[in-house]
């Protein structure tokens, strides 16, 4: 099926609309992290810099780190951003731009995210690294596609029953990160848990400012929450859309999040910069172990 101009959106240049990238600027390895200045602080480390382009909040570059293909892309704040990104990463690879037709084969791409993150488990003190087993989607972006093979509906019920989830919003789902990724990436560093994914800073995290939420003992339910040894280890607003759209469109991701705050025990790393500095350092170094 051709994909018509309006759903496929090109510049003029032939890159895609919003990343401003041609097929030949992408790595098959990418690196996401939210702040388009982090960009420089992941690719300082590289060895090469083969290319660089940014539009609005986009911003890519693509090169090597000790012999390996790797992008970095920013995404901005927020799953919407996420749609964005993640189509459009697609679409580079498994898209062909003449003929306006997916290819026969389909490319796999490893989707890493690095990112800043507040702990809601006491025992995940600031400036650890969490490993995100699972992504808990809150904010119902996913629910516009068709989701059913990619969910897990014992632990999305044992979380609505034990939260009293309004039904007037959008149903959680949970979804795995990578398995291939996280052996690549686990160490005695990391921890792991479910990461919950918001759609917002404020209400949809808790905070109240001058208004009211609608449910302002979620956060205290989230924190208590356990399945099975399942517990939600940190909140914020990009990883369960990552995983829902890679896992949708068939890439491997997985997210890494430097804990910067600690919502439990009140706490906040007194050098954030050096914990995301580590983080960088650790997953490039792993990634390059890893090929």
């Amino acid at each position: 099926m051709t994909i018509k101009d309006s759903e496929l959106i090109l510049n003029p240049d032939g890159s895609i609309y919003h990343l401003n990238l041609k097929p030949e600027h992408i790595a098959n390895t990418v690196i996401l992290v939210g702040d388009q200045d982090r960009v420089e602080k992941i690719s300082k480390h590289f060895d090469t810099i083969e290319f660089e382009t940014q539009k609005r909040e986009f911003k890519t570059h693509t090169g090597t780190y000790k012999g390996k293909g790797i992008s970095v892309v920013s995404t901005g704040i927020g799953p919407d951003n996420i749609d964005i990104v993640l189509n459009e990463l697609d679409a580079l690879v498994n898209i062909d731009f003449e003929t306006r037709q997916s290819k026969k084969e389909i490319t796999s791409l490893d989707i890493i995210r690095i990112g800043t993150s507040g702990s809601l488990q006491k025992n995940i003190p600031v400036d650890a690294f969490v490993l995100s087993t699972y992504g808990l989607d809150m904010n119902g972006m996913l629910q516009a596609y068709q989701i059913g093979n990619i969910s897990n509906p014992n632990i999305e019920e044992a979380f609505i029953k034990h939260t009293n989830w309004s039904a007037n919003k959008a149903k959680p789902i949970v979804i795995k990160g990578s398995a291939t990724l996280e052996k690549k990436l686990e160490s005695e560093l990391t921890h792991k848990g479910l990461t919950a994914t918001a759609g917002g800073f404020y209400g949809p995290q808790g905070r109240v400012l001058r208004l009211a939420v609608q449910d302002p003992d979620l956060n205290d339910k989230m924190d208590n929450f356990n399945y099975n040894g399942i517990c939600i280890s940190n909140f914020e607003m990009e990883t369960s859309a990552i995983y829902g759209l890679s896992k949708l469109l068939g890439h491997e991701a997985l997210s890494l999040n430097a804990i910067i705050a600690n919502r439990a025990n009140g706490t906040f790393s007194k050098n954030p910069a050096a914990a995301i500095e580590k983080l960088i350092i650790y997953t490039l170094n792993k990634l390059v172990a890893s090929n």
